[in-house]
């Protein structure tokens, strides 16, 4: 959990780069690579991904500009990454403008349960990474290189001169 917005922000900065450079990767022919029909597609699941920054704080009071929360997923791999950095950079924009530390303890409906504003930030992330794993495998199987993310992908150790760890 996040007891101060300072928390929050530091790890939404390194998430959201980290989502950035995920999303940079992917082109528009990935978008719509159906592997398996239970599967989403790769351009769905960076969409979801995006649309659920404001998805997730749409009850929450913070007020967020012209941020989608249902749309059908863009032809485009540059239009969802210009997208989501828009997105982000606006809630953290709102977050610091309109939340305090204190704030974080409010309580708000969410998914029929009643949550604290901090334990939907904290959701907000870990969906985020949760779902950056599964759009890395779908990343794999187009044949699309991965970056690193909390440390090497096999892709950067062969650049680096060594043998990928497994």
């Amino acid at each position: 959990m996040y007891y101060t917005l300072n928390e929050f922000l530091q790890d939404w900065n390194f998430e959201s780069e980290a989502t950035l450079k995920i999303l940079n990767c992917l082109t528009d022919e990935s978008l719509s690579l159906k592997v398996d029909n239970k599967v989403r597609t790769p351009g769905r699941i960076a969409w979801h991904i995006t649309l659920m920054i404001g998805k997730m704080l749409d009850g929450t009071g913070l007020i967020l500009k012209d941020l989608k929360t249902d749309s059908d997923v863009p032809p485009s791999a540059q239009e969802i990454v210009n997208t989501y950095r828009k997105y982000s950079i606006e809630l953290v924009n709102a977050i610091n403008s309109q939340w305090t530390d204190e704030s974080l303890k409010d309580e708000v409906l969410m998914f029929g349960e009643t949550w604290t504003k901090e334990k939907i930030l904290y959701s907000l992330v870990k969906h985020q990474i949760h779902h950056r794993g599964q759009l890395t495998i779908l990343m794999r199987q187009a044949g699309l290189i991965n970056p690193g993310i909390y440390g090497p992908s096999s892709e950067e150790w062969i650049n680096l001169g060594m043998q990928p760890k497994n």
